[in-house]
């Protein structure tokens, strides 16, 4: 089971801020990510900015292009509404069939606003304890989300990309 972690900062570019200490210590192998992304919201846009982060020192191991699109799921679908057609709407109305619970999708909404910044992080438990730990003094609100392994392969599949790690 992997761990979806979102760390919220109170700053546009907070997130940004932690991540040359959280890239040290990945390097160290102290902190094993599988993947990461950064969301930049600054007070005046009408939409945050994603940053695909991988590994922190190399490549993601899953989750690649497909955080872009969930990302845009979750934060671009609701601005858009109609505009993005029925077909999206749907679509992110059943991320709930993937494991995303509505409540994560409703708390990540309220929280990651213009004016704040989130990393978004995708490790195993240990690794989402030690991120916790890394960034206690910084103290970003975090929210986390159980994946199990099958509806990560679900989402990945239905996002348009495929696992390239093996069972």
């Amino acid at each position: 089971m992997n761990t979806l972690v979102v760390c919220r900062f109170g700053d546009p570019v907070d997130a940004e801020r932690v991540l040359p200490p959280l890239r040290a210590l990945a390097q160290d192998g102290e902190l094993v990510i599988g993947d990461a992304a950064l969301v930049s919201w600054p007070r005046t846009a009408r939409k945050p900015s994603t940053e695909t982060l991988g590994t922190l020192t190399g490549p993601g191991e899953l989750w690649g292009g497909s955080w872009g699109v969930l990302l845009g799921l979750i934060f671009l679908v609701p601005i858009a509404g109609p505009a993005f057609g029925a077909a999206a709407g749907a679509f992110a109305g059943t991320l709930a069939d993937f494991g995303v619970d509505d409540d994560f999708v409703v708390r990540l909404r309220e929280v990651v606003t213009p004016g704040t910044s989130a990393l978004f992080v995708l490790s195993d438990a240990a690794g989402a304890d030690r991120l916790v730990a890394a960034l206690a003094d910084r103290e970003p609100q975090v929210m986390r989300w159980a994946i199990a392994r099958e509806q990560e392969r679900r989402l990945i599949s239905a996002l348009g990309e495929e696992s390239r790690r093996s069972g």
